[in-house]
């Protein structure tokens, strides 16, 4: 299913998803940004914050703007969830035409975002990937992390998400694509390039976050991996099976040299070979062990078929509409 025909857009809506997770201290500031480029523009997207279990008062903020911003909305999950499960959430509860997922930090500019709808607008597209211009902005050694998993995932999922970012605007139809796929773990990133809907880039330089810290821990960026990798490829699986073909070769030769050395009176006594063996093969079993106990776990994950988050509390603009027509349906009738 194609997405509309740019012809048909002019007059569309937009949502505009906004993940927080303790960005108390500038969530009223990216909306009032993002709000500000817009409506330069002549546009006025609808604002949907996904707030993940904040404990630092997000929440409040969100509701203040609610409260003064006609075009919020708010979702708040009942504890943290993470950023896969936010923009599930924000993917179900969106009302716009197209979707563009963004950070609320600043760090990918508004101005790039009001480029991806009018691309979209004009152009016809049904995915407009926002693509960094560098990383210069980051470590060496998170370079260096990034540019290996990329390379590793591109090497096992065919997916090249080189620079590549959450940022980035979709079509309705391919919201409506992404929403019926049952998997309860998700890559985002990867998912909408799966597809293969119309796809358009724009480049954007990453800014400096407008405040607050990153959420992101060497640990939690190398769990992201680790699921990534195991979600879009079964390759790792296959390469067990390599290693056990490898070693098995290696035992028959080791084998067929250790008996002509006994048959010809040239064995060395001694345990060091025996222990190296046993060392190098235990190691790579418990590897192995390892591959295939990530992917039970994704299984296991899977067949639970639990929510992939838990809303505590929402108010969105069309609940607001619906109380007060009812309200002024019941007035009528009351007059009557």
């Amino acid at each position: 299913m194609a997405g509309n025909d740019s012809s048909d857009r002019k007059s569309k809506a937009c949502t505009i998803i906004l993940p927080v997770f303790n960005e108390a201290e500038v969530v009223e500031k990216t909306v009032r940004t993002i709000s500000g480029v817009f409506a330069a523009a002549g546009v006025k997207p609808e604002i949907l914050l996904v707030d993940d279990g904040s404990r630092d008062g997000t929440w409040d903020r969100v509701c203040g703007l609610h409260e003064s911003e006609a075009k919020v909305k708010g979702v708040r999950f009942s504890r943290n969830f993470g950023k896969e499960s936010a923009i599930a959430a924000g993917l179900e509860n969106a009302g716009g035409d197209c979707v563009i997922i963004m950070d609320s930090d600043l760090q990918h500019p508004p101005e790039t975002a009001l480029e991806m709808f009018m691309l979209w607008r004009d152009g016809g597209y049904d995915i407009i990937e926002g693509v960094k211009i560098s990383r210069q902005r980051e470590s060496m050694a998170l370079k260096i992390c990034a540019g290996l998993f990329y390379q590793f995932l591109r090497s096992l999922a065919a997916i090249d998400l080189r620079n590549a970012s959450d940022f980035k605007l979709l079509d309705r139809a391919v919201v409506d694509i992404i929403r019926q796929m049952p998997e309860r773990q998700t890559f985002f990133r990867a998912m909408t390039g799966w597809t293969g809907m119309k796809t358009s880039t724009v480049f954007f330089e990453v800014q400096l976050r407008a405040g607050g810290v990153t959420k992101w821990s060497p640990l939690a960026l190398f769990k992201l991996a680790i699921d990534s990798i195991s979600a879009y490829s079964s390759i790792p699986l296959h390469l067990v099976t390599f290693a056990g073909f490898g070693f098995f070769l290696f035992a028959v030769i080791l084998a067929i040299q250790t008996l002509y050395m006994k048959i010809s009176g040239m064995a060395v006594e001694g345990f060091t070979t025996v222990i190296l063996l046993l060392l190098v093969i235990g190691a790579i079993l418990m590897i192995s062990l390892g591959i295939i106990g990530i992917y039970i776990a994704k299984i296991y994950n899977e067949v639970k078929f639990r929510p992939r988050y838990i809303v505590a509390e929402t108010f969105t603009e069309t609940e607001t509409e619906t109380e007060t027509e009812t309200e002024t349906e019941t007035d009528a009738g009351a007059d009557g």
